[in-house]
């Protein structure tokens, strides 16, 4: 160690360590829809892009799901679900520890007023189907911070 450096040998080392360690593992996103065959077409639509999904068929197992998971790092609803339907979900998430979670709604059946109270619970974007991949991924991979 010279008279300019700042860090000892020991300190350089353990910076070059944490340099070289990988990456943190991927987020996921958490897919929730009471259709399956929507829920698994979103699915297979980001895995092609290399991007990890989980898959709820209901709010309240979404919402237990993002208690128990830490690496999910964005939640696609639909609004048009059982107890717990899409904006119930993401009231509910939007006072919990996840409150700064991004959210996607992608809906085929929706009214302004369903919109203008998404908006209000600051969702990304409203997605209307059929859905446009090309946006959806651009979304997704912005949310997670994947390079476009």
């Amino acid at each position: 160690m010279s008279d300019h450096d700042i860090l000892s040998d020991a300190e350089r080392e353990a910076l070059s360590a944490v340099m070289l360690e990988p990456d943190l593992p991927p987020q996921r996103v958490l897919i929730v829809d009471d259709d399956k065959d929507a829920r698994e077409l979103l699915s297979e639509i980001l895995a092609l892009d290399g991007i990890r999904c989980m898959t709820a068929a209901s709010g309240e197992t979404a919402l237990k799901m993002l208690a128990e998971k830490p690496l999910i790092g964005l939640v696609i609803t639909d609004l048009r679900m059982g107890n717990v339907d899409g904006l119930d979900l993401i009231r509910q998430v939007r006072e919990s520890v996840r409150a700064a979670m991004p959210i996607i709604i992608v809906s085929g059946d929706a009214d302004v007023k369903d919109a203008i109270a998404a908006m209000h619970l600051s969702v990304v974007d409203f997605l209307l189907k059929p859905i446009d991949t090309v946006k959806l991924l651009a979304l997704v991979k912005h949310e997670l911070g994947i390079e476009l």
